[in-house]
This record gives structure tokens, C-alpha cells and sequence, in this order.
């Protein structure tokens, strides 16, 4: 059996986690989308993924349960125990101490968010998609933003108090407008006290500049540029894979040349409204 085959049965059961999170789900229906007998499933897909499949499955509903608790805060913690597949608010405590040290009310006053990316650190199969590259006239199009300078694992903490402003305001209602990210470049090749990411809302129409607030939220404007435009599917963790993938493969073919301004993102949906396999980003690669 080749490495690829065994590759693509592991994604395909990590994409069905992802869309069955609410299921109940065991090994057996697993390694039956795997296509694998049960006495060898387990041990190939801890082999591709650093982690056996029950604890994939536990920490992928302790994800989407983190992020409930971090930006969804009139969820009650008992719903977003039951969402998660436990019986109770006292066993879905325990679970997620047990994983992140923190119990869910602790998670919601203050993430450790570094302690949190550590757990994630696992390596999932990749999807090797070519991508669908368009070439875009993207608009002037004034903002609202806040800075997050420092750790990348801490950004969560500031995006955090940037949907607290934008829910407090009527400036940039998450409902009515757009939701960019715009990193001052890699995080992985720059030291951590240089990298900034600004996250930001689109202002309504006619509004270009926002009232002081405890948020440090300020005004500003994406300026008007050609691009070119991809769509990212799924996990905000592997945005770095369709980025490179625009710089590798699309544009030496392309006969473009880079303008001057970061790459930036769109997010078309939020990781606390929908399972983390249904977001969708697009990614905008500044033209000259």
C-alpha cells in the first residue's frame, strides 16, 4: 500500500471528524471511512498524526468548545458541554482541565492561548488541491483596527477585545461588515517582538473614524490595489499552506509582480460561528 493512499484515507477521516463533531463516533465507523480493518486503523493514523485518533476526536471538540468560550460569552457552559458530547457540565470540566490546565470558566476569564497552541501541535495530512487564483480590483475600503504586537499564539487574546469592541459599538457591527487579518509578514521567519497582525472590521458607509475607546481600536483603510485573490478552506492553523502556495506555484507562472503591501485576509466566516472545517478565508496577494 503507498504512503499517498494511506495519506488520503487519514485526511478523509479527519475531515469526517470535523464535519460530525456532534456525532457519536467510534473506531469502528472510523476505520471504516478510512477504509482500514480496525486492528491496523489505529496505529496508522497515530503513525501520520502524532496523536491516536480518540484524543484527535476529544481535542477537536475541545476545540471548537475553546473558542465558544472564548467569543461566545452568552453561551452557557453547559451548552457548550453538551455540544462537545459530554453528559454533564462537571465531566466536560474535568476533560478540559485535564487537556489545558485551566477549567472552562478559568479558559473564558483569561485563555492561556500559548499553553493552548501547544496542545495543537500535531501534524495533520495535507491537502494538495491546486488552488483557484483570480485576479481582483480590491476597493478602498476604510476600517476600524487593532494591533496585536508580540507572540502569534497570543493574537486570539486580541481578536478577543476586538469582537468585544465591535459588539459594544455600532461601528463595525460582525453582522454587517467585512472581517480582515493583516500580518506585517511571517511569523515563523521574524522575531516575536517585531510581528504585529492587525485585525479589523470594515466601518459602515460614511463612518471613517472611530470614538476613543478602552480597546485601543483605531481607524484606518485597506488602500485600493490589484490582487490576486485565493480561497482558503478549513483550519486558520494552515492559511501558511495556500499563501505559499500563491507564491510557489502561481506566481512564477503568472508573470506578475508583487506590490507593495503585506498579504492579507479576508475572513468570509468566524471561527466561533461555525465548525473550524467550514471556514472559509480569502487570501489577497498585493500586485504591483
Amino acid at each position: 500500500m503507498c504512503k499517498e493512499s494511506l495519506e488520503n484515507r487519514i485526511k478523509r477521516v479527519c475531515d469526517f471528524i470535523q464535519h460530525n463533531l456532534e456525532g457519536q463516533l467510534d473506531l469502528a465507523q472510523l476505520s471504516e471511512v478510512a477504509a482500514l480493518s480496525r486492528y491496523h486503523f489505529h496505529r496508522v493514523f497515530l503513525a501520520y498524526t502524532g496523536v491516536s485518533v480518540i484524543k484527535y476526536l476529544q481535542l477537536a471538540r475541545l476545540k471548537r468548545a475553546s473558542f465558544q468560550l472564548a467569543f461566545e460569552l452568552d453561551m452557557k457552559i453547559i451548552d457548550i458541554a453538551l455540544t462537545a458530547q459530554f453528559d454533564s457540565s462537571e465531566a466536560f470540566s474535568r476533560a478540559f482541565k485535564r487537556t489545558f490546565s485551566q477549567t472552562p470558566s478559568q479558559f473564558r476569564q483569561s485563555p492561556d492561548w500559548p499553553n493552548w497552541y501547544r496542545l495543537y501541535e500535531f501534524t495533520l495530512p495535507s491537502n494538495n488541491d491546486a488552488i483557484a487564483v483570480s485576479i481582483v480590483e480590491f476597493a478602498h475600503t476604510p476600517i476600524a483596527y487593532l494591533t496585536h504586537h508580540g507572540n502569534p499564539q497570543r493574537v486570539y487574546e486580541s481578536a478577543g477585545q476586538f469582537v468585544a469592541w465591535r459588539k459594544q459599538s455600532q461601528w463595525s457591527p460582525i453582522a454587517h461588515c467585512r472581517t480582515f487579518g493583516i500580518p506585517n509578514g511571517d511569523p515563523s521567519t521574524m522575531k516575536e517582538d517585531d510581528f504585529e497582525f492587525k485585525i479589523c472590521g470594515s466601518l459602515q458607509q460614511n463612518m471613517t473614524s472611530v470614538p476613543d475607546n478602552e480597546f485601543s481600536v483605531k481607524a484606518g483603510a485597506i488602500p485600493a490595489m490589484r490582487c490576486a485573490k485565493a480561497t482558503h478552506f478549513g483550519s486558520h492553523d494552515t492559511l501558511e499552506k495556500t499563501i505559499y502556495a500563491l507564491y510557489e506555484q502561481w506566481l512564477p507562472q503568472s508573470q506578475e509582480q508583487l506590490g507593495d503591501h503585506p498579504v492579507f485576509f479576508e475572513y468570509l466566516n468566524l471561527i466561533h460561528e461555525v465548525d473550524e472545517c467550514d471556514l472559509r478565508t480569502d487570501v489577497y496577494l498585493p500586485l504591483a
